[in-house]
């Protein structure tokens, strides 16, 4: 009888982004991908969101590597709040661990790991799991899918992925290897991409995408061009750098990532820009605007982008103007729709000329739509499965399509994040669950942000604050001064004076009684709060954050 293998799920099921699952086989951990998510409009003050990681920490001696699947920040982007902790080697593509390598070296990080490269079709030994890597086509170079073989069968976790049958660099998915496996010796569990579960058909090329690309280059000749784009879509880059030079245009990057991974990409050999056909952003004034054309970052609206300085006149290297056409090569990620929609008003009112994806077809999406889904269902036979990746919704999609192929129901689980499933010689089962929660990182503070404190950054957003300032002597039982009613964000305190004054002599009332009940400081404090509270919904029907003040004389 083998051992029971355990998959636990902290983060991507549920959401788009902290992708992370851990494989736990004869007291050993193999992590699946490290990822961060971008926080929704909601979450005020917050930068980025992490994986709950203190099931990790518990079980840091056990851990004897993490399999990246692709470099996108979903899926690499929380190695550098991970290692400071726990150390393990990483295992990754080329150009994968070229995406993930430059966050780890700011860090100082690069002694915390080693970073093991794969290749397509290689099986690698990590600790007791057998891993086997298979090229998937996706929006960045070199993404795979991966067969996770212990005592308990084999397990394939598509990755991020779509069918691409013409891709930019013919690197097509690795189906009839998967086919292989999935024949001898057979699937017993499957976790799929669910992100365009609910989408008909199948995704378009990109391919496709160059061909909009090189209209555009010739509807606008004589214009001067930005596009945007993720600094990880290598293969957009390319095509968007084919066309312009078609057009004899030179190629300008602007944004740190973007002339970062460019360079990157020129040198593993899987982008190619001629010498001649590139220049630094410094000298695009030397060339007139039909000459050149400027691949920025910022396509999902970030607020210190290259692309929003842009828009808000504060980029110190481009003033974009009537003259000027924006191409935005991508599609909002989920939460981001406000920030970019604002971007693009910035720049309309500059007079630019913006191109996105609801007007030209600029963008095509790197992850499979139902039929994709269908066909890899169909290919792997797996025993079991398991949507993954992709908001409940989307998963709930993902497990009628493959019960629609054949999967009976009972051997379909949709999961959630912090779940554990345990793979044994009885089949799949439900273990206990772990702390899945997020963790909020706001400036250099990491996890000290929680829920209560982003509802009062909401509220003091949306209906402002009232302080409540009195000194007391609890000794003769009396208000000495006050109580004085201080606001900002609620009503502008000299047109409403009067209103002011009424709320304080509710608070002065309340603080009497308390006084006289014998109240102390805080009871005080509590007493004010609520009558203000009251008179505030009463007169005004808003909720602003009350914080009374008291002072002991």
């Amino acid at each position: 009888m083998a051992s029971p293998l355990k998959i636990t799920f902290l983060g991507g099921l549920g959401e788009i982004g902290r992708n992370c699952a851990a494989f736990e086989y004869e007291d050993q951990i193999l992590l699946l991908d490290c990822g961060l998510m971008f926080p929704d409009h909601d979450m005020l003050g917050v930068d980025i969101v992490l994986p709950d990681f203190s099931w990790v920490h518990e079980r840091a001696d056990k851990i004897v590597g993490c399999v990246l699947t692709h470099g996108h920040e979903d899926h690499v982007g929380a190695l550098s709040y991970l290692l400071p902790d726990v150390s393990f080697p990483l295992y990754g593509t080329e150009v994968t661990l070229g995406l993930a390598y430059p966050r780890i070296e700011e860090n100082g990080l690069l002694g915390r790991t080693e970073f093991n490269e794969v290749r397509d079709g290689e099986t690698h030994q990590i600790g007791p799991f057998s891993c086997q890597f298979f090229a998937m086509t996706h929006s960045v170079p070199q993404a795979v899918a991966t067969a996770i073989t212990t005592g308990q069968g084999t397990v394939l976790h598509s990755g991020d992925f779509k069918i691409d049958l013409t891709p930019v660099d013919g690197r097509l998915s690795d189906l009839s290897g998967i086919g292989a496996i999935a024949t001898d010796p057979g699937i017993r569990l499957l976790l799929a991409d669910s992100t365009n579960a609910g989408s008909a058909g199948y995704s378009v090329s990109e391919t496709e995408v160059g061909k909009v690309l090189y209209d555009l280059m010739h509807r606008y000749r004589g214009r001067r061009i930005v596009t945007a784009c993720f600094a990880s879509h290598i293969h957009r880059v390319q095509q968007i750098a084919d066309a312009a030079i078609e057009y004899d245009r030179k190629v300008a990057t602007l944004g740190r990532s973007m002339k970062r991974n460019v360079a990157m990409g020129r040198e593993m050999g899987v982008l190619h820009i001629p010498d001649d056909a590139l220049i630094d952003i410094e000298e695009i004034d030397k060339y007139d605007p039909g000459e050149v054309i400027v691949i920025s970052t910022g396509s999902q609206g970030e607020a210190m982008s290259a692309l929003t300085l842009m828009a808000t006149r504060e980029s110190r290297w481009l003033n974009v103007g009537e003259e000027d056409v924006v191409i935005l090569s991508s599609h909002p990620i989920p939460g981001n729709e406000h920030a970019v929609n604002k971007v693009i008003d910035k720049l309309t009112r500059q007079g630019v000329e913006v191109v996105h994806s609801g007007i030209e077809d600029v963008h095509a999406t790197g992850h499979a739509k139902r039929e994709e889904l269908k066909l890899l269902q169909s290919l792997t036979h797996a025993d079991w499965f398991v949507p993954v990746h992709g908001e409940y919704t989307h998963m709930v999609h993902h497990a009628k399509i493959a019960e629609q192929m054949g999967t009976p129901a009972d051997r379909i689980l949709v999961c959630e994040d912090g779940d554990t499933l345990v793979l044994d010689d009885d089949g799949l089962t439900r273990g206990d669950r772990v702390s899945a929660e997020y963790i909020y990182v706001d400036g250099k503070t990491v996890g000290e942000i929680g829920t209560s404190v982003l509802r009062d950054r909401q509220v003091l957003g949306e209906e402002g604050v009232v302080t409540i300032v009195m000194m007391v002597d609890l000794d003769r039982r009396e208000i000495v001064s006050g109580p004085e009613l201080i606001t900002r964000g609620w009503v502008q305190e000299v047109e409403s004076a009067d209103l002011l004054a009424e709320g304080a002599k509710r608070a002065a009332k309340a603080v009497n009684d308390s006084l006289s009940g014998g109240g102390n400081a805080d009871q005080v404090g509590k007493a004010a709060r609520k009558a203000v509270g009251s008179f505030v919904n009463q007169r005004t029907r808003r909720r602003p954050m009350i914080v009374p003040v008291v002072l002991e004389a």
